[in-house]
Order: structure tokens, then sequence, then C-alpha cells
């Protein structure tokens, strides 16, 4: 996993999910709920892919008494969420880092919303898993991010879609093909069946998929 967000990109940030992303507020809302069926009053959260801090002040502000762990390679994401949850400062730590570094909890619940289609795919299982093993046995994990079927022609034509879907209006043909390229090039995408599969293997039960907007999918599973 690599951090793709420097300092210019991460001054923009704020603005871009609710724009890209289908449904936006909604998922977050369906995130809190998922979460909240299973969460003890003062539940503790893990966060990983938690810069910009807006899954971390929508959690927060829905439930004031839950504490969490935000983990993020990016140093200028981590500070544009320091900034974004200020009201919460109080409940929120923040790390630097990958996986790998995130405290052992155990943790009540875990997400990873709009992160993993940066996480290279030789990498995903050895995410999920040490995501998995810092977790209470049953608790929650969500998570959400870019997915659709691989195969051509699907693949570059979701790929397309995607970029439609998040351009402003009258975008020159140019610097649409160029950010397909780089989406196609620069995220490790799978498909929804991969994806699940990823999970079990994992050692998350339970899967379910609660959310498809477009090229984004969203799963609830549970830990074992």
């Amino acid at each position: 996993m690599s951090s793709f967000f420097n300092e210019q990109a991460a001054a923009s940030y704020l603005d871009g999910p609710p724009r890209q992303v289908p449904g936006y507020a909604g998922l977050l809302r369906m995130t809190t709920l998922l979460l909240a069926e299973h969460m003890p009053a003062d539940g503790r959260v893990l966060v990983l892919g938690a810069g910009g801090g807006l899954e971390l002040k929508a959690l927060a502000d829905a439930h004031p008494h839950w504490s969490f762990d935000g983990v993020d390679p990016s140093g200028p994401m981590l500070e544009l969420a320091g900034r974004t949850v200020a009201a919460h400062a109080g409940r929120i730590r923040l790390h630097q880092g990958y996986v790998d570094i995130a405290p052992e909890g155990p943790f009540d619940a875990a997400t990873c919303i709009l992160t993993f289609h940066f996480v290279p795919r030789d990498q995903r299982l050895e995410t999920l898993v040490q995501l998995r093993r810092r977790l209470k046995p049953g608790a929650p994990f969500v998570m959400a991010h870019i997915s659709f079927p691989q195969a051509e022609p699907e693949r570059s034509l979701w790929i397309a879609r995607h970029v439609a879907y998040g351009s402003p209006d009258g975008v020159p043909a140019a610097q649409m093909e160029s950010a397909r390229q780089a989406i196609g090039t620069r995220l490790s995408i799978l498909s929804p069946d991969e994806e699940e599969a990823l999970l079990a293997q994992a050692g998350f039960s339970g899967i379910s998929q609660f959310y498809a907007a477009f090229s984004f999918r969203g799963w609830v599973a549970y830990a074992g």
C-alpha cells in the first residue's frame, strides 16, 4: 500500500468523495448503523485509511461515546483529518503508517472506506489478516471502494463510467483519457467476487454486500 496523497492532493480532498461517490452521505450513515448493531456504547473503532477525516467525523458525530484509532500513510492527509475532527480530538488518535502500526486492540469494530483500491493486490490478503486479528470475535468490519468486473470489455467500460461520473461537465477529452489511464494503471481494482473471497480467506464470516453505487461496492463482515 502506498500513499497517493501529497499536500496538493490533500488540500482538495474534502470536495472529492461527495462528488465522486454516489450516495456518499448515505454510505457513511449505513456504515454507522451497521457498526452500531454490534458495538457497545463505549466501543472502540479502528479506521484504516483515516486521512481526510470525513469517515471519522461521521462516526464520531453519530456516537459521542465511541473512541477511534485512525491509520493512514499520508502525513498531509492525517493533518487534514486532525482539522476535520478537531471537535472530537479527545476521542481520536491518529497514526501515520499502514495497518501493521495500528494498535493491537482488540477493537470492537473497524472500517476501511475508499481505501482498498489503493492497496496492491499482493498486499490485500495480509492487510485484511492484520486488520481481522485486531478485532474482537464477531466484531463488524465495513469496507467500501471501487470494485467492478475485471474481464474486458467490461473493465474498460466501467473505468470510463467511473471517470465520467466524477468529472465536471466540459472536461476536455484528452484530460478524460488521461484520467482513465491513471485509474486503469494506478489503482488495484478487483471484482466483487474476488473481494468476498479475500474477506473469507482472511477469516471473516457473514460477508454481505450492503452498498452498490455505479463503480463502488461496500461490504459488512464479521471477525472470526
